[in-house]
């Protein structure tokens, strides 16, 4: 029968347990570079939903398309920036690397190229807004060509850091993957 009362060895006060409450550092630098990555995925994907309620209203004429004008040819290749978002989802839980190399890749293609050529097809239409003070697309009464610029340059920033925390991030798993490979 076992004792109901717990024995604790002699030499022991609890103090000499200290040294397994240690994280190693790459495993707190894991844990810090996927929370940013996560907090930044929450703002891809608020900036995806803004491009898709654009497209979606626009589309089915839910309002006139003097409050909400018809989107931008550079917003429908950036619909699909839902996929590296999904691929870095996907990729946090379990430390999956392919994931994070195609979210990666797929946030060049599906995310940064679009804004790129959106700054390019936009730039002559902001060049008359600001030259000639006209513009004749509108998004809820102000100019679409400077609601969209606000919202490539959020965009820009946040799939910089994305990419730029990916990395960090990337390289932190494969290191951990090394040393396990050289034991």
């Amino acid at each position: 029968m076992t004792s109901r009362v717990r024995h604790k060895a002699a030499a022991t006060n609890g103090s000499d347990f200290k040294h397994r409450e240690k994280v190693a550092p790459q495993y707190q630098m894991s844990a810090s570079l996927k929370s940013e990555v996560r907090r930044l995925n929450i703002v891809h994907l608020l900036v995806w939903l803004l491009v898709a309620a654009q497209v979606v209203v626009s589309h089915l004429n839910l309002v006139p398309h003097e409050t909400v004008s018809m989107p931008y040819q550079w917003e429908y290749p950036y619909l699909l920036s839902v996929v590296p978002l999904l691929c870095s989802s996907l990729s946090l839980p379990r430390n999956n690397i392919s994931y994070l190399v195609l979210s990666m890749i797929s946030g060049g293609l599906f995310s940064v190229a679009p804004l790129i050529y959106g700054g390019m097809e936009m730039f002559p239409v902001a060049q008359q807004l600001y030259r000639h003070g006209k513009a004749y697309r509108f998004i809820f009464g102000f100019s679409a060509v400077t609601v969209m610029y606000l919202v490539m340059v959020v965009a820009v920033q946040v799939h910089a850091w994305q990419l730029y925390y990916m990395k960090k991030l990337l390289d932190s798993w494969f290191n951990a993957t090394q040393e396990k490979k050289k034991k």
